[in-house]
């Protein structure tokens, strides 16, 4: 009489990693993004261009131009000039240049934040790497901007001539604003920035298309409306490449869970 096989013993539950002690929380976010963003802001403006001299600025856009001139790319003035009769143009990349720089991000954050917890403390952690690296530029190395420049090289202030929701010659604005902190340039930084988040978000090959582009159109209003010249997007794109190492490097270092782990946003 053959003996009875030994019964199988069943298989061990799959490891889990216990929850993570620190949780997404939507307000604290706000708050932290809120504080952030006004410390940046009090920094870059505090006391507005009257703090920085306007022939050092000058002096920093001459130096961008003979740059851009030896490499042969030396372009704005005539990128500009070539659109300056279509008025409802101008105006729309005016409202585009002072609009889509906030709403793109903010909704780039908001849809992170709600669709991919996992993500979203490395990204955030590289918008703010990024903008305070961008405020490391805007002491170190002030620029006078395209419509700022004398009249001599043909730059027309779109915003100024055409207008726009805003103008930067308005007595708030003027009296607090920076308009040197041009290089690098935060509008490109940030929409490269929105491209990288929302990419993988999306899947119709229109919208993938459409985020794609977001920078390039970012850099095109830029330069119509004469507030950068395209060597501050290239910078722009150094602080975010750099701000991406520190941001993930950063969250790396402060996660209490493994990435492959999903981060649960509780209110």
């Amino acid at each position: 009489m053959s003996q009875a096989e030994p019964e199988a013993l069943p298989e061990p539950p799959p490891f889990r990693y216990p929850p993570p002690a620190s949780r997404l929380r939507w307000w604290k976010e706000v708050l932290y993004i809120a504080v952030f963003y006004g410390v940046y802001s009090f920094i870059r403006n505090t006391q507005g261009s009257a703090a920085v001299s306007a022939d050092h600025a000058y002096s920093n856009a001459r130096q961008v131009i003979d740059i851009e001139r030896a490499v042969g790319l030396y372009f704005e003035q005539g990128l500009q000039e070539a659109f300056l009769d279509w008025r409802w143009f101008i105006q729309f990349w005016n409202l585009f240049y002072g609009t889509f720089h906030f709403a793109v991000t903010i909704a780039a954050l908001v849809l992170l934040f709600r669709r991919f917890p996992a993500r979203y403390p490395r990204w955030r952690n590289t918008l703010a790497a990024t903008t305070g690296l961008a405020l490391i530029g805007f002491a170190a190395y002030p620029l006078m901007p395209p419509r700022l420049l004398p009249a001599s090289y043909g730059f027309v202030d779109t915003l100024r001539v055409y207008g726009g929701l805003w103008s930067f010659e308005s007595g708030p604005v003027a009296q607090v604003s920076n308009q040197y902190a041009a290089m690098p340039s935060l509008h490109f930084a940030w929409s490269a920035w929105s491209a990288f988040v929302l990419y993988p978000m999306l899947r119709r090959p229109w919208s993938r298309a459409l985020i794609l582009a977001y920078p390039a159109a970012t850099t095109f209003a830029i330069v119509v409306t004469a507030n950068h010249f395209w060597l501050d997007a290239a910078g722009g794109a150094l602080v975010l490449g750099v701000g991406t190492l520190v941001g993930f490097r950063l969250a790396a270092a402060t996660a209490h869970h493994p990435v492959e782990e999903p981060v649960p946003n509780r209110a």
